[in-house]
């Protein structure tokens, strides 16, 4: 009888081991973090000068990857950009397409990306700030940084005074730190 048990305590402490290496593994992970519309990503994130895994950071954030998401402010597509937005992007960034593609991935896309280099180029490079603004305008982020509400790190997101802002830089920072720990290396050199 003691065998038995033996031999029952090995096979189940042999499937805890093969369940944890499955589920730590970087197949299980990336299924759990798959990235969509990779061609339209890189293609515009790379058009851009921006890194691609920020960009897919944001969508995930933003629309979970769905095209046709509007949100209850009325944002608009994959990467959520409000109406207003989206025709000042158009219109300073002298893309080609017009307003009624908003909600065409590609284009959505190619304006995030467009929006997030001008952010990026704003914040010399920061990405927390660019984040941060992403979501709650330049104005607000300046605001902040000038009445020293928030340094502009992300160490102190936590001092960022709009709840939906702090989440959305802290879960984009993760996401992306995620995608780089299991994209990175194929991302940057494909």
């Amino acid at each position: 009888m003691s065998f038995f048990r033996k031999k029952r305590f090995f096979a189940m402490l042999l499937l805890i081991i093969t369940f944890t290496m499955f589920v730590f593994s970087d197949v299980f992970s990336s299924l759990l973090y798959p990235i969509h519309y990779k061609e339209e990503i890189k293609k515009h994130a790379t058009t851009y000068n921006v890194d691609p895994l920020l960009v897919a950071a944001i969508i995930r954030v933003e629309s979970n990857y769905k095209p046709n998401e509007t949100s209850k402010k009325g944002a608009l597509g994959l990467m959520q950009l409000m109406p207003e937005t989206a025709k000042w992007i158009n219109e300073f960034g002298r893309l080609s397409g017009s307003m009624d593609k908003v909600m065409d991935a590609d284009f959505n896309i190619q304006m995030g990306s467009w929006y997030v280099n001008f952010l990026l180029n704003q914040y010399n490079g920061d990405m927390v700030m660019a984040v941060a603004a992403y979501n709650a305008g330049q104005g607000n982020v300046k605001k902040w940084i000038m009445n020293g509400v928030w340094d502009g790190t992300e160490k102190n997101s936590v001092q960022i005074p709009y709840g939906e802002t702090r989440h959305f830089v802290q879960r984009v920072l993760y996401y992306y730190h995620k995608y780089y720990k299991l994209y990175g290396e194929s991302w940057y050199t494909a």
